[in-house]
């Protein structure tokens, strides 16, 4: 079981969280001692079943697990339609990559969105069940996510997936996975991808940017947890000179020939300044990119509270996004 002790204090001025997330701020306390692997899974699951239970039970969908071969053993994907789609039709697809901090959750984490992309979009969900670290080290998480794109852009046709709109989304550490995914993809040959959603994407191993340390604590995502994360993926490599872009995709050169694509954080939380110097990265690759910074927020802001307005205006600008490059 890995662990690690908690860091020092935040020695830096921080921007202010949003009255209503300050209030939740101050109630939960301080941060935990130290971080295990197993409690992280655990808090996981009870933060998600409920949802999971939801999105079986909507009968607006349906839910389909398919297992097909991964790199080192088979991996599962679970497929979402709309009720009304058949083999027949050609819908928009998300390809959907899961967070928890690269050691957490499960495919079903943050799928409770299908149902809203199924309605707005008619479009089918795929979410792919990688392998976790420390379980699963280096490059193999990313590979799941690669083999598994790989084998839908294969089978675009019998599961009614219009082929000009595959799109590859990822949040937190999912969002770093479809980023070394969207990578793998333009350097080894895969599926069209029309574009490409980055929501607060954990992109970076070495944790130095500003915003870093001034979140190395509190009891949202810091990057106390973040450094944890990494070491459970990269061990002591992790902040050196040997990590690759498909391990850490902000240690990439060149983000040109990437799709189009869409990347939002909130301004405080640790990932912030590597998600900006992402975007950065990809205009200067010629990458047609759109990036919000949403303002008093933590990591995760969305789940902890979806009804702050800031909150919403995040998901209708997501949404929007993501109609117009359907369309």
């Amino acid at each position: 079981m890995r662990k690690v002790l908690a860091g020092p204090a935040d020695r830096l001025p921080r921007p202010p969280y949003d009255a209503e997330i300050d209030t939740i701020f101050k109630a939960l306390g301080g941060m935990p001692e130290r971080y295990e692997v197993e409690k992280l899974r655990k808090d996981a699951l009870a933060r998600t079943q409920p949802l999971t239970n939801a999105l079986l039970a909507d009968k607006s969908i349906t839910v389909e697990d398919i297992s097909i071969p991964g790199p080192r053993q088979d991996l599962t994907l679970s497929v979402v339609r709309p009720v009304a789609t058949s083999t027949c039709d050609s819908h928009p697809c998300i390809f959907y990559i899961h967070g928890g901090a690269l050691v957490a959750a499960d495919r079903f984490a943050g799928l409770d969105t299908s149902v809203v992309w199924a309605r707005e979009f008619d479009a089918i969900t795929i979410s792919v069940e990688y392998g976790r670290a420390p379980e699963n080290t280096g490059t193999q998480p990313a590979e799941d996510c690669y083999a598994a794109l790989q084998w839908a852009g294969n089978h675009l046709s019998e599961l009614g997936i219009d082929p000009e709109r595959l799109l590859l989304y990822g949040t937190s550490a999912g969002g770093g996975l479809a980023a070394a995914t969207a990578l793998m993809v333009r350097d080894k040959g895969g599926p069209k991808l029309c574009g490409l959603v980055l929501e607060c994407p954990m992109l970076d191993d070495r944790n130095e940017k500003v915003s870093s340390q001034q979140f190395s604590t509190g009891p949202f995502y810091n990057s106390t947890l973040n450094r944890f994360a990494w070491r459970c993926l990269l061990g002591e490599r992790a902040a050196g000179s040997s990590v690759s872009q498909y391990e850490a995709p902000a240690r990439a050169h060149d983000l040109s020939r990437l799709p189009p694509a869409f990347l939002d954080c909130a301004s405080a939380e640790p990932f912030r300044d590597e998600i900006v110097a992402f975007a950065s990265k990809l205009w200067e690759g010629g990458v047609q990119a759109e990036l919000h910074v949403w303002p008093g927020g933590p990591h995760g802001y969305e789940r902890i509270l979806p009804t702050a307005p800031f909150a919403i205006l995040a998901r209708q600008t997501r949404l929007a996004w993501i109609q117009r490059i359907f369309s």
